[in-house]
């Protein structure tokens, strides 16, 4: 999966005639993560991703390679026919798995729906951003932890989410999640209205996003419009 999304991501950048330099240089990494990512030798973290999606302005099922959104029809409850199935195995289930130990595999959900709707895995250790900084995008963000601990730090505020507990957030919040435990931590979480707020947001401090990026992401989420 790393070669296969590193290459959309690489075409991305190309189709908008952007330079490794300049959009590294909009995320505030180096150029070599950056061609690292695209030709699949290095996984990005959750934060890295999102801000890559956000700036080249791709969905998750973009990033899926899932059919592209301008090819479907969707209805105002983001039906659409027969291009998706109403019932989605967990075999079938498309998967971006990133840095550290973080996977996600979206779950069955309308393209262009009102929400990303995904199972989230952190591997013990794991962390949303390997570096420790927080990040941030459109949408407000709920969650339903099922399984281990996992601990979220939101704006200045740690908390300890375990099996049972929920949550929920603006998620242009600055906040960062990591598996302090010593088993999988796992939970459905869906971002509800990133795709309707696709636009330009002032950075966090320590948020991983580049300048102007868009505002989806996990925006990997206009990331997550384009992970079917």
């Amino acid at each position: 999966m790393a070669d296969s999304l590193g290459s959309r991501l690489r075409q991305a950048r190309q189709q908008r005639g952007l330079s490794l330099r300049s959009v590294a240089q909009a995320l505030g990494v180096s150029a070599s993560l950056v061609s690292q990512v695209e030709i699949g030798k290095t996984q990005p973290s959750v934060s890295t991703l999102y801000a890559l999606a956000n700036h080249l302005g791709v969905s998750l099922d973009e990033l899926l390679g899932l059919a592209a959104p301008a090819a479907r029809t969707p209805s105002m409850f983001g039906h659409h026919g027969d291009a998706l199935p109403d019932v989605q195995h967990a075999d079938d289930n498309p998967v971006i798995d990133m840095e550290n130990g973080v996977r996600w595999e979206r779950l069955a959900a309308g393209a262009g729906g009102p929400a990303d709707a995904l199972l989230v895995t952190y591997q013990p250790g794991a962390s949303s951003s390997i570096e420790g900084k927080h990040m941030r995008h459109a949408g407000v963000e709920y969650a339903y932890l099922l399984e281990g601990e996992l601990t979220l730090h939101l704006d200045f505020d740690t908390h300890v989410l375990r099996p049972g507990d929920s949550l929920q957030f603006d998620s242009l919040r600055p906040h960062l999640y990591s598996n302090r435990g010593s088993t999988v931590a796992r939970g459905v979480w869906f971002v509800v209205g990133r795709r309707l707020h696709n636009q330009s947001t002032p950075d966090a401090p320590g948020a991983e996003l580049g300048r102007g990026a868009p505002a989806s992401a996990v925006d990997v989420l206009r990331a997550m419009d384009e992970l079917s």
